[in-house]
């Protein structure tokens, strides 16, 4: 009896762990395309009454609202009804806000204009074929803006100055053919330049007085040496101090990640080293319309630096200024996640700050300095809000060849993290990398059951300039695909996944690098989903978007002349190596893409089905480099889920018609 006694209690204490480990909830998948309470990027205007954000529309689709601050008198003032708007910004003369907005995908976004008081919308930049960019406004100049257009050369960007209230558009300051970003003073007069040699890749940061003397280079970044991939140079040059005299730079010249530094205007002089992390670059953010920002807080009226940004794994901040030290105390302790002051009050007694956090979407609040106390901004944040998330845990995997490399790794809830199904989800780029913080997409699918695994392989941002350079040469078949393979070898060794149920899946070069995994390492992914990928290097490059083409040298040194060394285009472009494939491969991709076109996986797709391999291809003919339409992306998902699940036997919502979709399974 005593025998079986025990026997029972083994067992009821077993069926009591089986019990525990289960997975929480089912999470609705429309709950992660279409939030409907979900509000996102508060702006205040520039008197600090009123409060704009991107708010999500009953059909999903966001759109933005506008309130008075600490009241609810929210007015939605924007109306599409298709892809949504999401970068936006006031005007400085507090009757526009201003917004972006390309058609179905196509990346030519024109520049439009809401007034508050008429609640007329206008195109400002109505000249069919051509993109809007750079878009710069001033508080000294609130009645006009600066915008980069590609009209007389779509390969590159003159400025223009529009004028707000008429709607004038007149040239300012002519591109001589290299310039990819500008920036103006404190007077909207444009005066400094980074620009891109179309020759041998190095990057130089120019100067001018005024608006009518000669240009001239004061710094000259080497290619590889600006420790920032060569793009559109926004985090090299990020602002004037308000005498013009100088201006704040992020460089890489004298060490391995960047500086922040002050120079001369003039001469590009050395004015003083105001922070440096060894480790790892200034926290650069991507806006929508991908440029990327150094985290950098300037106090509002002296224009000084107050303090930084820096991000390894988890972005942390350096407080330079003994004035604010005591907020950012007192915003840590809120325990909410890293704070990024997004807005502040003229009287600077009130800032608005976004949490960022790993386990629930951006929350929003209204801190005040003199109380030392924040409020929340929005009442129901999200119905993502009602949910439970996993934590994004910060991991550090060694390469074969005894290489550091970041990765993050997200576990189901309430099941142990042994022999789980793994999702290796590659972010795309390849120059850009995976931040610590709130992925709807990677929560979905540790809802689901899987593990997530996030790696920044070589060539990926952020870590200095000897870990981007790493990256050089090493597509398909090198390093930056090994850092890929070994990261889910080492999840296998720990015992986190099981090795039968391991899938890869990405985008833009996230979908290169899944059709490179399941082409080279064939034997390590039990199925893969590449989107917007490129699949033959050498036709990829020859049809780069206009705009890319001032960049094509960047593209060639790192990754390698493809349209002239056949070999090497044979050796790393997955196309000629379809035969291998032995998994289930589903591929999605916008008619549209300007990036990637259409023909890249039309190539092999029309390539493996001439073989006789299973492929399942689906085309959404109004979207472009990527799915952006909340019905187009429910429909994704809902086909990636369902895809996942019955190739790795995780659970999932099963896929459904979505009204409204454009999906076209090929």
């Amino acid at each position: 009896m005593k025998n079986k006694a025990a026997y029972l209690l083994v067992l009821l204490c077993l069926l009591a762990n089986l019990a525990a480990a289960e997975l929480p909830e089912l999470i609705p998948r429309e709950v992660f395309i279409k939030p409907q309470n979900l509000k996102l990027n508060p702006q205040l205007d520039p008197a600090g009454r009123r409060l704009a954000y991107v708010g999500i529309t009953e059909k999903g689709v966001p759109n933005i609202f506008v309130r008075t601050l600490e009241k609810t008198d929210d007015t939605q003032v924007t109306f599409d009804t298709r892809q949504g708007i999401f970068e936006y910004s006031w005007a400085f003369d507090n009757q526009h806000l201003l917004y972006l907005q390309d058609s179905d995908g196509d990346e030519n976004f024109h520049l439009y204009s809401v007034d508050l008081e008429s609640r007329v919308v206008r195109d400002l930049t109505p000249f069919k074929g051509l993109k809007a960019q750079n878009l710069l406004t001033c508080g000294r100049r609130p009645r006009e803006v600066l915008i980069g257009l590609n009209l007389r050369d779509r390969t590159i960007f003159d400025m223009y100055r529009v004028d707000l209230l008429t709607g004038a558009v007149t040239p300012d300051t002519q591109n001589p053919g290299d310039v990819r970003w500008w920036l103006p003073d404190w007077d909207l007069v444009i005066r400094a330049a980074v620009s891109i040699s179309p020759e041998d890749s190095s990057m130089e940061l120019r100067t001018r007085p005024a608006a009518d003397k000669p240009w001239k280079a004061i710094l000259t970044w080497p290619f590889g040496e600006s420790g920032v991939v060569e793009g559109y140079g926004s985090e090299l040059a990020i602002a004037f101090a308000p005498d013009g005299k100088s201006l704040y730079v992020q460089s890489a010249l004298h060490s391995d990640t960047t500086q922040l530094l002050r120079v001369d205007a003039e001469m590009g002089k050395e004015l003083e080293v105001i922070a440096h992390n060894p480790k790892a670059n200034l926290w650069n953010v991507m806006s929508m319309t991908l440029y990327d920002f150094a985290q950098v807080l300037f106090d509002p009226k002296s224009g000084r630096v107050q303090a930084v940004a820096f991000n390894y794994l988890i972005p942390e901040w350096k407080v330079l200024d003994p004035g604010i030290r005591k907020d950012f105390e007192d915003l840590a302790k809120m325990k909410l996640g890293v704070p990024l002051v997004s807005g502040r009050t003229p009287d600077d007694r009130k800032w608005i700050i976004q949490f960022v956090s790993d386990v629930c979407p951006p929350v929003y609040y209204l801190y005040d300095r003199d109380a030392a106390a924040a409020r929340p901004l929005f009442e129901d944040e999200s119905d993502l809000g009602r949910y439970r998330f996993s934590l994004q845990e910060p991991v550090v995997i060694m390469a074969r060849d005894g290489v550091e490399v970041p990765c993050y790794l997200t576990l189901p809830q309430g099941v142990p993290p042994k022999s789980l199904a793994l999702v290796l989800f590659v972010h795309g780029g390849p120059w850009a990398r995976d931040d610590w913080g709130f992925n709807q997409g990677v929560q979905w699918l540790a809802n689901r059951g899987c593990a997530v695994l996030q790696v920044n392989y070589r060539g990926s941002t952020g870590y200095g300039k000897r870990y981007l350079n790493a990256g050089n040469g090493q597509w398909g078949v090198g390093s930056m695909q090994h850092d890929l393979t070994d990261a889910v070898k080492e999840m296998i060794k720990r015992g986190v996944a099981d090795p039968k149920r391991v899938a890869i899946m990405g985008g833009s070069y996230g979908g290169y690098a899944t059709l490179a995994g399941v082409t080279f390492t064939p034997e390590l992914y039990a199925c893969a989903v590449a989107m917007s990928g490129f699949a033959n290097l050498k036709t990829s490059f020859e049809t780069f978007p206009s705009f890319w083409l001032p960049l094509k040298k960047r593209w060639i040194r790192r990754v390698g002349d493809v349209e002239r060394d056949e070999e090497l285009n044979r050796r790393i472009s997955p196309l000629f190596h379809i035969d291998k494939i032995g998994a289930p491969l589903l591929i999605a991709h916008g008619q549209n893409d300007p990036r990637v076109k259409i023909s890249e996986p039309e190539q092999i797709v029309k390539a493996m089905r001439a073989k006789g391999i299973p492929v399942t291809f689906v085309v959404y003919p109004d979207e472009g480099h990527g799915v952006g339409r909340p019905e187009n992306q429910l429909d994704l998902f809902g086909r990636i889920e369902e895809f996942l699940g019955n190739n790795l036997g995780v659970r999932f919502e099963p896929w459904k018609k979505v009204e409204g979709s454009s999906a076209e399974v090929r």
